[in-house]
């Protein structure tokens, strides 16, 4: 039995936060499905063979890199570019890590790197919403696992799905346009500030001037000049507050 004035071994398993994170995150499990289905289907249509898309979607689990890198691919871009826009795309993650590293600083960089590949934007945003704070606390990593395993396989489990329909399917039912509206469904929710709005604006500008570039290098422009853009009118509205203050 530990000491009562000891830290609480946030590692241990903690059956009640595990039910809690199975509970909360529960209702997003249909959407990731549905977002795995059309990231499934858009892996074959854009060319890769059922074996190529299994591999995908089991090591890379990040449908939005996914599918930007999808017509790279297809367009037989050197391999640096399709990284690199893969990078540019999930740099969210670089944020959402230095968030979660603080609550799971004491675990071994294994289950760390585990932790951390089942991470996602709604699974980060419901743990730090449950734990703001960075100190140690019993439960933490059963209540993010409670997120994590249920949404890894929802994923895997539409994506897969997605694959083999996508195999059978004709080209003609347009499920291309599916994986655009996908797309739009999830990135208009996240354009809820000034700096990402404007962000977003450059970017669908830059996408289209751009649009002849090869190797689709105007999608990766779109993407970089988009997020120059919202840093410089975000870091305009600090000063703007602490000059008013």
């Amino acid at each position: 039995m530990s000491h009562p004035d000891s830290e609480p071994d946030v590692a241990a398993h903690h059956e009640p936060s595990w039910r809690a994170g199975l509970k909360d995150g529960t209702p997003t499990l249909f959407g990731i499905g549905a977002w795995g289905l059309v990231v499934g289907v858009a892996m074959v249509k854009s060319g890769l063979t059922v074996m190529q898309a299994l591999g995908m979607t089991l090591i890379v689990f990040a449908g939005s890199a996914q599918l930007a890198s999808l017509p790279l691919i297809a367009a037989a871009a050197p391999i640096w570019v399709i990284f690199l826009t893969a990078v540019v795309v999930n740099l969210r993650f670089v944020i959402f890590a230095a968030l979660l590293a603080p609550h799971f600083a004491k675990l071994p960089l294994l289950r760390r790197f585990l932790l951390g590949y089942g991470a996602g934007d709604m699974t980060t945003a419901m743990f730090l919403q449950r734990y703001p704070s960075e100190k140690p606390e019993e439960g933490k990593v059963s209540y993010l696992r409670g997120l994590l395993y249920p949404n890894w396989f929802a994923w895997q489990i539409g994506s897969i799905a997605g694959i083999f329909l996508g195999s059978a399917v004709p080209a003609e039912w347009g499920l291309g346009f599916a994986g655009t509206l996908a797309i739009v469904c999830i990135t208009v929710p996240m354009v809820a500030t000034r700096p990402a709005l404007v962000g977003a604006l450059v970017a669908a500008v830059t996408a289209v001037l751009a649009h002849d570039m090869p190797y689709k290098l105007g999608l990766l422009a779109a993407v970089i000049v988009g997020m120059i853009t919202a840093m410089v009118v975000e870091e305009q509205i600090e000063r703007r507050k602490a000059a008013n203050d």
